[in-house]
């Protein structure tokens, strides 16, 4: 078995989502004074590679600590995006071209390359998104969630957020934003294990987010 770990790291001046108060990270106790060591977390519950849920964007919808755990793994499918320019959208044609595993893929998780972005301006810019067609796509097929290697699945200055508003508001699925290491996976159907923070009343939550293959 191997097993790739797609999770940024949470770190102090780490990229968060433009307006929101940055990751702070500051000693609670010490070796010295307490004899241990303790962190105190101040971060958003949409902080690094982290899950949204359909409470994120509806008041009414399912939480995130209301979802049973099965809803977090399954079999998943990268679909290589990484020759896609800056402000392109993937289309359908991208799914059809691996359409009998899609099918089959309890998740889809789109490698853009843009973690290779990851500390820079550039994270922030024109990233490709999804077309509404494979939002669609994933409401029909039933699919447990969708996964970026981006900080969001609308473009950043899109303030009516119509990807997440398709996918969140239509079915109990999940958004899984900022992975990384999609290139490390290769073309065929694995294991995905992305368990949230289980927190009251979830709107999101970060996620330790894995490959698992066989070999």
């Amino acid at each position: 078995m191997k097993v790739i770990d797609l999770t940024q790291t949470i770190c102090r001046d780490m990229p968060v989502f433009p307006g929101t108060a940055p990751a702070r990270l500051e000693v609670a106790n010490t070796f010295e004074t307490d004899g241990f060591k303790e962190t105190m977390f101040h971060i958003t519950s949409h902080t690094g590679t982290h899950m949204d849920a359909p409470y994120h964007l509806f008041p009414q919808r399912t939480k995130l600590d209301e979802m049973p755990a099965e809803q977090f793994v399954g079999k998943a499918l990268v679909i290589d995006c990484r020759d896609l320019k800056a402000g392109d959208e993937v289309d359908m044609e991208r799914i059809e071209a691996v359409r009998e595993m899609a099918d089959k893929a309890d998740f889809l998780l789109f490698n853009t390359g843009w973690d290779q972005n990851w500390g820079k301006a550039e994270y922030f810019g024109n990233y490709p998104v999804i077309s509404l067609e494979i939002c669609q796509y994933a409401l029909d097929s039933g699919k447990k969630g969708l996964g970026f290697d981006t900080i969001g699945i609308d473009p950043v200055e899109e303030m009516t957020l119509p990807r997440h508003k398709k996918l969140l508001g239509n079915r109990d699925m999940i958004i899984m934003e900022n992975l990384t290491n999609l290139d490390k996976i290769g073309g065929g159907l694995f294991t995905l294990a992305a368990l949230p923070l289980k927190y009251q009343e979830a709107d999101g939550a970060p996620i330790r987010a894995v490959a698992i293959m066989e070999e």
